[in-house]
């Protein structure tokens, strides 16, 4: 193994929802390692910021502002994407979003505009991409960002679960479809990550002197749930997402990789005031 392996000079990224959180710290985890940055992204003053940032780094940008279930939008985001650069080997399917609702409560507006953010967007852009890698010839990676909720209950979030797994099941099916073409499907399930969205900033560029600072309970309970005792940080998908679009995985395929401090692993177990775990409804004082 050498150095070469996670290098991706030469390429051309193209990320959903790149313009803050786990999607923007992939394009420039993904840009560090030499690929030229296409990114679709609701919040116009988030697209300029990515654009600095990226060729900051010497890297070449296009950045599109846009609303991913705008299904013609994304089309031709894509096909941009393509035509200016004359290639596409990554896509990371990032975008998307979630409002607690109990499922009685959902009106039809909501969980259109769960499916519609979450699953429908992942489709739309995976049916404009592979096209195009199809014709390059060079093969390719695509990167699906779903959740831990999408592998297990989640009451309060049974729509966005639902379209989670669903993506899981069509990494899967997909691995298969695309295999002959050269072209690798796998996704990263993360658990609770610090975002601007997780952090209240829904608008303007990512300013984390903006963000709401969680009480000592929160982070405590944080700490409890996950055992790495701590939340994620958005690079820390990035820099699993580079490995998979990466040489070093090139026989990885059709794989859900769980990048949560070992939520998965956990299963419902805590640590009570005495730092063992346990299995609740064991009491926890």
């Amino acid at each position: 193994m050498q150095a070469s392996d996670i290098d991706l000079t030469g390429q051309v990224a193209f990320v959903t929802g790149g313009g803050g959180g786990i999607g923007r710290a992939t394009a420039l985890c993904m840009a560090d390692m030499g690929a030229d940055i296409a990114i679709i992204e609701a919040i116009p003053e988030r697209c300029d910021q990515v654009k600095e940032m990226v060729e900051a780094r010497g890297r070449k940008a296009l950045c599109i502002p846009g609303n991913v279930m705008d299904v013609e939008v994304l089309q031709n985001a894509v096909a941009t994407a393509a035509d200016t650069f004359g290639r596409l080997d990554i896509l990371v399917n990032n975008a998307g979003g979630v409002t607690r609702r109990n499922f009685l409560d959902l009106k039809e507006k909501n969980w259109r505009r769960h499916i519609d953010i979450n699953l429908v967007s992942n489709i739309v852009a995976t049916q404009a991409a592979v096209p195009v890698m199809i014709e390059g010839g060079r093969g390719g990676s695509i990167i699906n960002v779903t959740s831990i909720e999408g592998s297990r209950a989640a009451p309060g979030y049974a729509v966005y679960a639902a379209c989670k797994a669903g993506i899981n099941n069509m990494t899967r099916t997909l691995a298969l479809e695309f295999g002959e073409y050269g072209i690798r499907v796998n996704t990263i399930a993360p658990d609770y990550t610090v975002t601007p969205g997780t952090r209240g900033q829904w608008t303007g560029p990512v300013d984390e002197s903006t963000w709401y600072q969680p009480t000592e309970a929160q982070i405590d309970s944080v700490r409890r749930r996950i055992p790495a005792g701590r939340a994620g940080i958005d690079e820390e998908c990035g820099r699993v997402a580079v490995f998979l679009a990466s040489p070093m995985a090139s026989y990885v395929n059709g794989t859900i990789i769980p990048v949560d401090g070992g939520s998965w692993a956990s299963s419902g177990w805590v640590r009570d005031r005495n730092e063992t775990w346990i299995l609740p409804p064991e009491v926890i004082d």
